[in-house]
């Protein structure tokens, strides 16, 4: 049995979804469909799309940090 990466309660969303398409701040579905209902037929996960929440930003390094 395949385990899913984030489990199995995933929020249908076209903004992460496998086969969304974003021009600016428009998004297109690939495959013609529409949420009805909360739902998608062709819903397929991507988490690469997902964009993570809380992270706290990188601290900035300059050249002598890496110097000895």
């Amino acid at each position: 049995m395949k385990k899913q990466l984030f489990g199995k309660n995933i929020v249908p969303s076209c903004v992460y979804c496998e086969y969304s398409k974003n021009e600016g701040e428009s998004q297109f579905c690939t495959v013609n469909k529409q949420l009805k209902n909360g739902k998608c037929k062709k819903f397929k996960y991507n988490p690469i799309m997902r964009e993570p929440k809380g992270m706290a930003p990188l601290k900035s390094f300059d050249k002598e940090d890496f110097s000895l």
